[in-house]
């Protein structure tokens, strides 16, 4: 009996502690986020560890913001956080939210009803998650809303007429997602469209007088364009003679709610309220315990400066412990989703390079610049404790690079369902230079002049430089040649380690042998192998790649056998070197051809162990001239080039 009451006077404090200890946001409010909350069964960046009872007032809450009384939640803003789970009806009780943004996520799904009851709200932002099912008509309640984003989730059914009646919306977001259905144009007979009119007056989006911003493509809506919004309905099927809508075989007829069901299923799991309360009870005393152990052994391994390691369990594909590494690691890195990635990339349909351990994709972001991604093929049974962990410090190993003659990395993509590893370079647009030099069409090759290619020489050996002596600790490009070396609009070079893959695989293979089976265990930062560090080989490289450009030979041909060793007889006598410079050429400097033979002399065959790119970059610089004079005397190309650049 004692154990009995013992258990009861917990339960009340606790309870107490819950919704009493919050003095001026209402329990219903608290309620309605405490359910959010158990909502969420992913949450890997710990947005969540607050929202419990340790901390009194909700406005101190990761992503909740208050009125200036502190009286009630106005504003939820949870972005990129990668939380897993569904969104509550009990969001419709939080009556004075004026933002609800949750961009960016893994929310799965339907949108609830409840949420049209928001009579204060201005912004509802569930963009770029993984929702279904229909979007609900009582968002025509939202009376006050001016931005609407729904993009790039997996809605279905047909556009809600009510919508049209919102007076203050400026901002409306559908695209990529799954809806369907025709489109009222304005037939003042059709009274369920969104273009309704009529004689006395006229509603919907084309009367809006406020609606600034309308994005309704990638969908499967049918039937005619309307005039006012027609550059917001491509890659659908309105019209399939229109190469910017969807073509026929894809325009197949969809139902209107595929997800009501799923809604319906999610919404008789409702729980009776001292089942609830209970559970949040237990709940908050076991995450608070949790909690607790999680801060101290975080405190542990930073002081003795370690990072703990996974084990796979014998027998199992699916157990992992989690991977603890130095949380500053990437924290200025930006993280993308794989679905932003897959809607650059085309659905990861534009291949344009492959290895047998990554491919390369091309994509276009939707802020503008192209990018090229780079994704490993690797299975997620065959990823270890020690891939990722390498993984992780090849990102921050990329991210601290930043030269023009050097690729830049955007960022990275690190998912679980599906398993995801990807780097995004910002993409040089003129493709690669072994394009240019091997595979461009007859008569092509004189896009890449003397001069040209004397500045794209000059840039690889400041991208070296930069990379070899100005960048602490150095870097070096993992297989240098002239497919990594891509080329911008005005040729300029850069630098892009496509390879990174294999410096990560070849790290992790030396250490995998390490991981016992007895559970996680610390490894010092210091014992973790480093990048491979070859400077000598990049050297041998350049050298490799100049003769290269101005031979305009692949390193191996059948008549010629392989480049360096048919080169070695011309290099050192003045007489025949002309004879290695690229047929295509209608004219050359011979005096920038001994520099480069003098360079290309020392970097392949010499080979000083006391040779640097900073000292070749210097007998380059200083006796190679680029200048428009000296391509003027030499050439008639010299004006076209200038007016290309």
């Amino acid at each position: 009996m004692k154990s009995f009451d013992s258990l009861v006077l917990i339960l009340c404090l606790n309870l107490g502690v819950l919704f009493g200890a919050s003095h001026s946001v209402s329990s219903n409010e608290v309620s309605a986020l405490m359910a959010f909350r158990l909502e969420i069964f992913e949450d890997p960046f710990e947005v969540f560890s607050n929202w419990n009872s340790l901390y009194e007032d909700p406005c101190l809450w990761s992503g909740i913001s208050c009125s200036p009384n502190r009286d009630h939640v106005t504003k939820i803003n949870i972005s990129y956080s990668a939380i897993k789970g569904f969104l509550p009806r009990d969001l419709g009780q939080l009556s004075f939210l004026d933002e609800l943004i949750l961009h960016g996520n893994k929310l799965l799904g339907p949108v609830p009803k409840e949420l049209g009851c928001l009579k204060n709200l201005r912004v509802l932002d569930l963009g770029v998650n993984q929702l279904t099912g229909p979007i609900p008509s009582e968002f025509g309640n939202l009376i006050n809303v001016v931005k609407i984003n729904l993009q790039s989730n997996g809605l279905t059914g047909k556009l809600p007429p009510e919508l049209g009646h919102l007076r203050y919306l400026e901002e409306l977001r559908l695209d990529r997602n799954k809806l369907g259905g025709a489109v009222a144009a304005g037939d003042h007979s059709d009274h369920t469209g969104l273009y309704n009119a009529s004689n006395m007056d006229l509603t919907g989006f084309c009367g809006s007088s406020q609606l600034r911003v309308a994005d309704f493509s990638y969908n499967f809506f049918v039937g005619s364009i309307p005039k006012c919004l027609g550059s917001s309905f491509q890659g659908n099927c309105l019209n399939n003679s229109n190469p910017k809508q969807r073509p026929s075989s894809q325009c197949v007829k969809t139902k209107s709610h595929p997800g009501s069901n799923e809604q319906n299923h999610h919404e008789t799991t409702s729980k009776p309220i001292w089942l609830l309360a209970l559970e949040i009870v237990t709940g908050t005393l076991v995450g608070s315990l949790f909690l607790v152990a999680v801060l101290t052994a975080v405190q542990k391994f930073k002081r003795k400066s370690s990072i703990i390691l996974p084990w796979k369990k014998a027998g199992s594909r699916k157990y992992y412990a989690p991977v603890y590494i130095d949380p500053e690691i990437l924290k200025d890195v930006t993280r993308f989703s794989r679905q932003e990635l897959e809607l650059a990339c085309e659905d990861f349909s534009n291949i344009i390079g492959s290895s047998q351990d990554s491919l390369v994709y091309k994509g276009t972001m939707k802020t503008g610049p192209e990018i090229a991604v780079i994704s490993m093929s690797m299975k997620e049974e065959q990823w270890t404790g020690y891939l990722e962990l390498y993984f992780q410090t090849e990102v921050a190993d990329l991210a601290r690079i930043n030269h023009e003659n050097t690729g830049k990395l955007l960022g990275y993509c690190r998912e679980s369902s599906p398993f995801t590893r990807m780097l995004v370079f910002d993409y040089a647009s003129n493709g690669t230079l072994y394009e240019h030099l091997h595979l461009t069409a007859d008569g092509d090759a004189s896009q890449l002049s003397w001069t040209r290619r004397m500045k794209i020489i000059l840039g690889i050996a400041r991208g070296l430089e930069y990379l070899h002596t100005e960048l602490q600790p150095p870097f070096t490009i993992s297989e240098l040649s002239s497919n990594a070396v891509y080329l911008t609009d005005d040729f300029s070079p850069k630098l892009i380690d496509f390879e990174s893959w294999k410096t990560i695989l070849s790290r992790s293979e030396k250490n995998s042998g390490a991981i016992g089976s007895q559970g996680a265990i610390c490894v010092l930062p210091n014992s973790l192998e480093a990048r491979h560090l070859d400077v000598q080989g990049n050297i041998y490289a350049f050298g490799v790649l100049l003769l290269e450009i101005i031979s305009g030979r692949p390193l191996y041909c059948k008549v010629k056998g392989n480049l360096v060793d048919w080169v070695k007889d011309y290099i050192e006598m003045p007489e025949v070197m002309a004879y290695i410079v690229d047929p295509e050429l209608k004219h050359f400097r011979y005096e920038d051809l001994e520099v480069i033979c003098e360079v290309m002399n020392l970097c392949i065959y010499q080979q000083p162990k006391s040779l640097s790119m900073k000292e070749v970059c210097t007998m380059l610089e200083t006796r190679i001239d680029t200048s428009v004079a000296i391509e003027f005397k030499a050439s008639s190309l010299a004006w076209a080039e200038l007016a290309l650049s």
